[in-house]
C-alpha cells in the first residue's frame, strides 16, 4: 500500500548522515508483506531461552506481535518496505553469533516541534527494553489484524497512538506527513513523522498529567521528556537512539527550514 506523500524531486533526497544511518526524504512509501525468513531450530530453542532469561530480568517485556523489515528498496519515484509478522522474542537473534538472519525493525517516531523552535524527546522508562535512552515518541510496528492491511494510513494511526501513549498529546493521524525514512543499526526502519506545532508548556502538562495518571498502577514509556533544537543539546542528556542525532541536525539544518514542512502541504 502507498503513503500520499510528496515525490522526491519535492522534498529531500536521500542523505548518509555519516554516522551508519542513511535517511530518505519523503516520497511514496509502498509496504508489502512477505513471508518470515527461515529460523532453525536450534536457533529457535536459543532465542527462547535468552528471552526466559531477558523477561525474568525485566517482567514487563511483552512477546508481542511486530514486524520485521524483509527488504527496502528505492525504486524511480518511491520506497519499498517489505515487512513480514514475527514475535518480539525474536531480537534474541542478535545475541546469537553465526546466525544467518538477524531481524530487523520496524518502528514510527513522531517529531513533535514547540511552537518557538525545538523537538520533544522523551527518556525511555525503567519498564523499557532500553531504560535511560533517549529518542523520538513512537514505538515497533505491529501486523494488522485479520482481514486489515498495513498501509500508511495505518502507520499514521499507530503514531498517533503511540503520541498520545507516551507523551499525553492527541493528534489527528491525517494531520501527520512523512518528514523521512531511516535505516539504522541492524538494518532497523524507521518511519518518522512529523507533526505540527504545540506550544511547550501544553505538551509539559500533558506529560505530567499522563505521569499522574499512571502514578501507582503502569510504568510510563518516557519517564521524562525535554525540548531540543540542535544535536549539541543532546550530549547533555545521555545515551540516544542511534537516529536521533542525525535527524535532529538535519531538522536543524538552515536548508531544511524552508522546506522541513513540504511533506505537510
Amino acid at each position: 500500500m502507498t503513503s500520499d506523500s510528496p515525490s522526491p524531486a519535492a522534498a529531500h533526497p536521500a542523505a548518509s548522515t555519516g554516522q551508519a544511518v542513511e535517511f530518505f526524504g519523503p516520497q511514496p512509501l509502498d509496504l508489502v508483506e512477505t513471508a518470515p525468513p527461515h529460523v532453525s531450530a536450534a536457533d529457535r530453542l536459543a532465542v527462547d531461552r535468552i528471552w526466559e532469561r531477558d523477561a525474568a530480568a525485566n517482567p514487563a517485556l511483552f512477546d508481542g506481535p511486530v514486524i520485521v523489515c524483509t527488504g527496502l528498496d528505492q525504486q524511480p519515484g518511491r520506497l519499498v518496505l517489505s515487512w513480514a509478522p514475527l514475535s518480539y522474542r525474536y531480537r534474541g537473534l542478535h545475541q546469537l553469533p553465526g546466525t544467518p538472519w538477524k531481524p530487523a525493525a520496524v518502528f514510527v517516531t513522531v517529531l513533535q516541534p514547540v511552537t518557538g523552535g525545538g523537538l520533544v524527546v522523551g527518556r525511555e522508562g525503567a519498564s523499557t527494553a532500553h531504560p535511560g535512552r533517549w529518542q523520538l515518541p513512537g514505538g515497533s510496528v505491529e501486523p494488522p489484524l485479520d482481514g486489515q492491511h498495513l498501509d500508511f494510513e495505518a502507520l499514521r494511526r499507530h503514531a498517533a497512538r503511540e503520541l498520545a501513549e507516551e507523551i499525553g498529546l492527541e493528534s489527528d493521524p491525517d494531520s501527520l506527513r512523512l518528514w523521512a525514512v531511516s535505516r539504522g543499526e541492524h538494518g532497523n526502519i524507521g518511519v518518522h513523522l512529523a507533526a505540527m506545532p504545540v506550544p511547550e508548556e501544553v505538551v509539559r502538562r500533558r506529560h505530567q498529567s499522563l505521569l499522574a495518571s499512571m502514578a501507582g498502577c503502569a510504568e510510563p514509556e518516557l519517564e521524562e521528556i525535554e525540548m531540543v533544537d540542535s544535536p549539541a543539546q543532546l550530549a547533555a542528556l545521555g545515551p540516544t537512539v542511534d537516529y536521533l542525532h542525525p535527524a535532529l541536525a538535519w531538522w536543524a539544518a538552515p536548508a531544511q527550514a524552508s522546506d522541513r514542512w513540504l511533506s505537510s502541504v
